[in-house]
């Protein structure tokens, strides 16, 4: 029963955060899908009770809380980098360019900590941020710089819950901290999208 609801919470993680970052690298293949899906299954055979090696500094639902929060993180630099690239809108470039910035940063932050726990984390984005991705390329002027500004608006809505959830709920005292620390930035990304959004219309 844990099990089937840590599935249905990633999967709607997922779901989030594909909203969230619009995509990842063109060219989505099968073998890159299995990055996320790795790392999680990485840290389902760890032992919780123990550290090291073998062992896992937290637990299930936080663990998937990192993989979740680090598959996120990689799409939207990726993502940003298209959108630093092909956005015609001098706003959405630098929101772009922002995303790349900031969230560069907090990868950094999260696989140090994830080395600290042990915890695996994926190294690239999932093959439905990589289909996003590649949608959002094939788009150009206009069309690009609304479709990026939909997805990181109806995205951030959604992984500010998620991050606020797990700023209060994470057991793991530094991951909670982490969380706590992040959510703002990913606020105030909501509230710059928004304002460009609006202004488009």
């Amino acid at each position: 029963m844990k099990k089937l609801s840590l599935i249905a919470m990633m999967a709607l993680a997922a779901l989030s955060f594909q909203a969230c970052n619009g995509g990842a690298k063109s060219g989505a293949t099968d073998s890159s899908a299995a990055v996320k899906d790795t790392a999680d299954s990485a840290n389902k055979v760890k032992d919780t009770t123990t550290t090291g090696a073998t062992g896992i500094a937290v637990t299930a639902d936080d663990a998937k809380f990192a993989t979740g929060a680090a598959n996120a993180g990689l799409a939207e630099v990726a993502i940003g980098q298209l959108a630093s690239e092909k956005a015609t809108n001098a706003k959405v470039k630098d929101f772009a360019k922002m995303m790349v910035t900031d969230h560069t940063k907090a990868n950094d932050e999260l696989m140090a900590l994830a080395k600290t726990k042990n915890i695996s984390l994926p190294t690239e984005p999932d093959a439905d941020h990589q289909k996003k991705k590649t949608e959002l390329a094939a788009k150009s002027g206009a069309d690009f710089d609304k479709a990026y500004v939909d997805a990181m608006v109806d995205g951030h809505k959604k992984v500010a819950s998620m991050f606020e959830d797990a700023s209060k709920n994470c057991k793991d005292a530094d991951l909670k901290a982490w969380a706590a620390k992040t959510l703002p930035t990913i606020q105030h990304h909501l509230a710059e999208i928004e304002a460009i959004q609006k202004g488009m219309k």
